[in-house]
């Protein structure tokens, strides 16, 4: 292993240690639609995504500093938002929160009923990150960003962490991506253990930054936010230290895209047969194997080896998932 992979492996296992207390270890499950597929559904973490690994590494251990920060600020379309909001009740700081307008309502009413300051007028999802900056110098508040973090990346891992915990024969894991922090978490913990286990990130075509990224090797940035009903990964762009290990580090084998009809029959599939209630979001991994584009790797003996999605999250909008699953029959 690399001194780079042991590095981030340490990271990840001290952020494992330090967020136990307050996350919820989610299962790996088995499913009907192949024996060689494995489902990690983090609709079942605490606030109903992945995003409290991240948000509690980063903000715990600001407040172990000296001195401890005044409060904390950040940017989301909300479940990051959510995170937030959470571990910084948790460690008795004050939380202000970026949140696009015409963001998902559940998303900023849960944000807000954890005590987070919201602010969403006039914030888009391409000035955001404009705005951000503007808020951190006014305030002077302490930065814990969605994605381009390491603490952030570090807890992210802790989901692959898990996985390759219970099933360390895993030939690959499959996540979404939107800014890359869970795809940058996973690769790492995952190369640690076996430089042999692929590692793919899902995105809707609409949004296909990180793809080109990878394609191009250089940060590829959208024009506008994609259209898209994958509102999770409506970023522009992957963060710099995200670039930095995909791609730059070649952690990662490919980024496979998928349309908006493919996610919406990942979500009826889902719901309706594997009775998970997952956001659009959350499918993108499920809706790339149903539609046959995750590579298929190979035991060293032969034959197909297990492959985990990791299920990213359950935030949905309940009229926009009904009008899907209806229209799914």
């Amino acid at each position: 292993m690399s001194d780079y992979l042991q590095a981030h492996a340490r990271a990840i296992d001290e952020a494992a240690a330090r967020i136990a207390p307050h996350i919820r270890r989610t299962p790996t499950l088995t499913t009907d639609l192949d024996p060689d597929l494995l489902l990690k559904p983090e609709c079942f973490q605490v606030t109903g995504s992945f995003k409290p690994r991240g948000a509690f590494n980063a903000i715990l251990s600001l407040a172990a500093r000296d001195p401890a920060p005044r409060g904390l600020i950040t940017a989301s379309s909300g479940n990051h938002a959510q995170a937030v909001a959470l571990a910084a009740r948790t460690a008795g700081l004050p939380a202000v929160v970026l949140i696009p307008e015409g963001a998902n309502p559940a998303k900023v009413a849960a944000t807000r009923a954890l005590g987070a300051e919201v602010i969403t007028a006039g914030i888009s999802f391409e000035n955001r990150d404009q705005r951000l900056a503007e808020e951190v110098a006014a305030r002077g508040l302490a930065l814990v960003h969605p994605y381009d973090d390491w603490d952030v990346i570090h807890g992210q891992g802790t989901a692959a962490r898990e996985l390759l915990e219970d099933r360390p024969d895993l030939t690959a894991i499959a996540t979404p991506i939107g800014g890359g922090g869970l795809l940058s978490g996973t690769a790492l913990a995952a190369k640690a253990q076996n430089e042999e286990i692929q590692v793919i990130g899902v995105e809707p075509a609409n949004a296909d930054d990180a793809y080109r990224s990878l394609q191009m090797k250089e940060r590829q940035r959208l024009p506008r936010a994609p259209d898209t009903i994958a509102d999770g990964v409506r970023t522009l762009s992957i963060g710099q230290r995200n670039f930095e290990v995909l791609v730059a580090n070649r952690t990662i084998e490919a980024i496979v895209t998928v349309t908006e009809a493919e996610i919406e029959e990942a979500l009826s599939t889902a719901w309706l047969r594997l009775k998970l209630a997952l956001e659009p979001t959350g499918v993108l991994p499920l809706a790339a194997y149903l539609a046959g584009k995750l590579p298929k790797p190979q035991k060293p003996a032969g034959g197909r080896g297990p492959v985990a999605l990791i299920l990213t999250g359950g935030n949905f909008d309940p009229a926009g998932v009904a009008r899907l699953l209806a229209s799914h029959g």
